[in-house]
C-alpha cells in the first residue's frame, strides 16, 4: 500500500524540481526526502524519479502518481476538516485565498467579523490571483477562495462550486490633464485612440474583460504597457503613459494626479465569487465565512464610491 505522507513528498519534489528545494519547503533534510522517495518507489514497484545534473524529473509512473496524489490529498484534507468540525466552531482552521484587490477591501472586514464571532477558529489568508488560487483549492491546500469571472462568459463546469458575491464595475483612469478628464461619464468609443495600460491575460480575467469591451465598442486597443499591479498602473497613468481600466475594488486608494471616470450606467463588470470544491465537506467554519463574505459584499456594493469618483 502506498504511504500518503510519501506521496506528499513526491508531489513537493515535482513542484520544486529538486530534492533540496522540496526539503526546504517541507522542513525536512535532503536525506530524509531521498529516503522517502526511495521507500515510495519500493512500495510502487517502479522508478518514480530520475536524477540528473539539472535536477530531477518524474518518470511516466511518477507523473501519474502525482496526479492521483492531488485528489487523494484533497480528500484527506476534507476528512481532517470534518474531524476538526466535530467541535463545531470551537476549534479547527480555515484556509483562505484572495486576489489582492479583494484582499484589501472585502477580506479584512470579513475576517474581522469572523474572528469576532468565532475566535477559536484559526484563519489564514494567502493573496493569490484566481487561477493559482483555484489550483490550491483543487489540491486541498485552501478551503475557500475568491474567484473572478467575466459577465459575458458563464463559469465553466470545472468541479468548483461558486456563490456570487457582487458585481465589480470597471472605471477608466486618465491623467489629470487629459482632454476628457472634465467629463463626468465617458463612452468607451471616445477612448479608441488612447494608449492603454493593461494587465496580463494569464491568471486574472480583467484583461479579457477589457479586450472584449473594446471589441464590442468597435475598436482594437493600442496596448503599450502591461502591469498586474493596479496601484502601479495608477502611477503609469499619472505619468501620461496611457489610460487604463480599473475595477471598483482596486480603487480603495486613488492618487491625486489621476481622474477616475464612469463608463455610464451599464459599465463592463467582473463577477466576484466565493469558490469551494464541489462535493467537498462544508465545514461549519467555511459556511460561516461564506455567509459573512456575502454580508460584507452586499454592504460594499450598496456603499460604492460612484458619486465621489465621478465628481
Amino acid at each position: 500500500m502506498l504511504d500518503v505522507r510519501r506521496m506528499r513528498v513526491l508531489r513537493e519534489v515535482a513542484r520544486r524540481g529538486s530534492f533540496s528545494a522540496a526539503a526546504d519547503s517541507l522542513a525536512y533534510t535532503q536525506s530524509a526526502v531521498s529516503q522517502q522517495i526511495a521507500a515510495l518507489e519500493r512500495e510502487a514497484g517502479t522508478r518514480l524519479v530520475e536524477r540528473s545534473a539539472r535536477g530531477v524529473r518524474l518518470t511516466d509512473a511518477g507523473r501519474a502518481l502525482v496526479e492521483h496524489a492531488d485528489a487523494i490529498l484533497a480528500r484527506l484534507a476534507d476528512a481532517e476538516a470534518e474531524l476538526e468540525a466535530i467541535a463545531g466552531l470551537r476549534g479547527g482552521r480555515l484556509r483562505l485565498a484572495s486576489f489582492p484587490s479583494a484582499g484589501a477591501t472585502i477580506m479584512p472586514e470579513a475576517i474581522a467579523r469572523f474572528r469576532d464571532r468565532h475566535p477559536a477558529v484559526e484563519l489564514t489568508l494567502e493573496l493569490s490571483e484566481p487561477e493559482p488560487a483555484l489550483v490550491k483549492l483543487r489540491a486541498g491546500d485552501a478551503d475557500l477562495v475568491l474567484d473572478i469571472t467575466s459577465a459575458f462568459r458563464a463559469p465553466r463546469d470545472d468541479g468548483i462550486e461558486r456563490l456570487h458575491l457582487l458585481d465589480d464595475p470597471m472605471y477608466v483612469a486618465l491623467p489629470l490633464g487629459h482632454p476628457l478628464a472634465r467629463k463626468r461619464h465617458l463612452k468607451l468609443e471616445e477612448l479608441a485612440d488612447e494608449a492603454w495600460i493593461l494587465g496580463t491575460t494569464g491568471s486574472c480575467p480583467d484583461a479579457s474583460i477589457f479586450l472584449h469591451s473594446c471589441q464590442v465598442a468597435g475598436f482594437e486597443p493600442n496596448v503599450t504597457f502591461n502591469s498586474d499591479d493596479y496601484f502601479a498602473i495608477q502611477g503609469f497613468v499619472a505619468a501620461g503613459m496611457g489610460a487604463s481600466f480599473i475595477p471598483d475594488l482596486a480603487l480603495i486608494t486613488v492618487r491625486d494626479d489621476i481622474v477616475v471616470r464612469s463608463l455610464g450606467p451599464r459599465p463592463p463588470v467582473r463577477l466576484i465569487w466565493a469558490a469551494t470544491l464541489k462535493d467537498s465537506y462544508a465545514s461549519p467554519a467555511r459556511q460561516a465565512m461564506v455567509q459573512i463574505l456575502a454580508e460584507v459584499s452586499a454592504e460594499f456594493a450598496s456603499n460604492r464610491r460612484t458619486l465621489a469618483l465621478a465628481s
